[in-house]
């Protein structure tokens, strides 16, 4: 077991993926962590009192776990552009009743500095952080309270950025991955990389702990990450359709769906990188769709959820990696053992 391991009381090198927008509950990260694993908590685009809910919950069972933040790295985009899109999104909003906020671009920062203060008055074992590299002195605030800091990063460079920001380690993250890119250029193509490649890229470069994840489905694919110098795999998809998971029984359904054959990197959603299922809502959008950071989240976030309640997956973001067809309807111990049978 690797020294970034150590003392946690890992038995098996598989970590869960903080999935923000619900799969991502105390139930699932504490299963992980019952079956030799250990899982993180998304705080994104929670407020810090709902994630300081979850928190408690997990530590009342006794087990090691991570909490991610996304750091604010806002992609800029002119009223005008958002509003050439918000009218491109009006049609499918009017079929639910909805008027978009198209008046003008929404941004924030989820709630940053109060989620920051919780976890340095309520310290807990791992927190990472994606989107955005926080300040050094963050960073060391958090790991004078005891933390074990790591940053998610998308290519050597960025990881050289994370070291000389003070992380721990690094969560390496392939563009295979489910849900949103880690990159901290949105703005810009995501080029196309094998995880371990990536890896060996980035343990030359920093030297840095290293935690594996993008497309990681099999126990092959967790041995390969961890041959080419991982410390440990993460693993997001791979679990969505668990009992534990929180994703919507519409996104579990899709995922084992024939008739969603494919995934594909897209904007349209967000207005930042992010793989999920083919559907109607890509096919239609993702050349339409402006870079735009948190503000095409928030315009589409009241469609989103209307498709979701009405289980209509032309319109929901089916977030998923390319190993998607992996994923079963088990408890999340029996895939973590799975996954962890060839390390």
């Amino acid at each position: 077991m690797s020294t970034l391991l150590t003392g946690l009381g890992i038995d098996r090198p598989i970590l869960a993926a903080p999935m923000a927008g619900g799969p991502s509950t105390p139930a699932l990260v504490a299963g992980t962590a019952r079956a030799g694993g250990l899982g993180f908590l998304a705080g994104g685009y929670k407020s810090a009192q709902a994630l300081a809910g979850q928190i408690h919950a997990v530590e009342a069972e006794g087990v090691p776990f991570g909490v991610n933040l996304f750091v604010r790295n806002a992609v800029p985009i002119s009223r005008e552009e958002y509003g050439r899109y918000a009218r491109v999104l009006r049609e499918e909003a009017e079929r639910y009743g909805l008027e978009l906020p198209g008046d003008a671009p929404r941004d924030d920062d989820d709630h940053w500095t109060e989620k920051i203060e919780l976890l340095r008055d309520h310290p807990v074992p791992w927190v990472s952080f994606t989107f955005g590299i926080p300040g050094a002195d963050v960073v060391a605030s958090l790991r004078r309270a005891g933390t074990t800091v790591l940053q998610c990063v998308t290519t050597a460079e960025e990881a050289l950025e994370a070291a000389d920001a003070g992380a721990d380690a690094l969560i390496v993250q392939a563009p295979a991955a489910g849900g949103h890119s880690a990159t901290l250029t949105p703005d810009r193509p995501i080029a196309p990389v094998a995880l371990p490649d990536l890896v060996t890229a980035v343990r030359a470069a920093t030297g840095l702990p290293v935690v594996a994840t993008g497309g990681i489905a099999t126990p092959e694919d967790a041995a390969a990450a961890l041959r080419a110098g991982a410390d440990a795999a993460m693993v997001g998809t791979a679990l969505l359709r668990t009992e534990e998971s929180g994703a919507s029984a519409p996104h579990k359904a899709a995922l084992a769906d024939p008739a969603f054959d494919s995934t594909v990197l897209t904007r349209a959603f967000t207005g930042r990188p992010a793989r999920a299922l083919r559907n109607h809502f890509t096919d239609r959008y993702s050349d339409q769709a402006p870079a735009g950071y948190p503000a095409l989240h928030h315009l589409t976030s009241g469609l989103r959820k209307a498709a979701t309640a009405a289980g209509d997956t032309r319109l929901i973001h089916l977030w998923a990696g390319t190993g998607y067809r992996q994923a079963r309807i088990e408890p999340v111990s029996r895939t973590i053992e799975r996954l962890s049978g060839r390390l």
